[in-house]
């Protein structure tokens, strides 16, 4: 992504947030002159997940034959 100084200045910390969360590099060009800002390190999209603690864990094939009648209610 290329943008103007103009435009960095306005959206600087959203613009840093962006690079660190995507790992791409940002081009700002000032009357043809490129200067880049590089995240530290790449970031991987896994390492980026964030977990959750009431997710289900195991085989979701369990769920077919589980007795799901005391849960279930007819609608009227």
């Amino acid at each position: 992504m290329t943008i103007t100084p103009t435009d960095f200045r306005k959206d600087l910390f959203n613009l840093l947030d962006m690079i660190l969360e995507s790992g791409k590099t940002l081009e700002i060009n000032r009357n043809g002159h490129i200067f880049k800002v590089i995240p530290p390190k790449k970031t991987n999209k896994l390492d980026r997940l964030i977990a959750h603690k009431d997710a289900v864990v195991g085989d979701s094939d369990d769920f077919i034959s589980m007795d799901w009648s005391n849960e279930w209610q007819a609608s009227i």
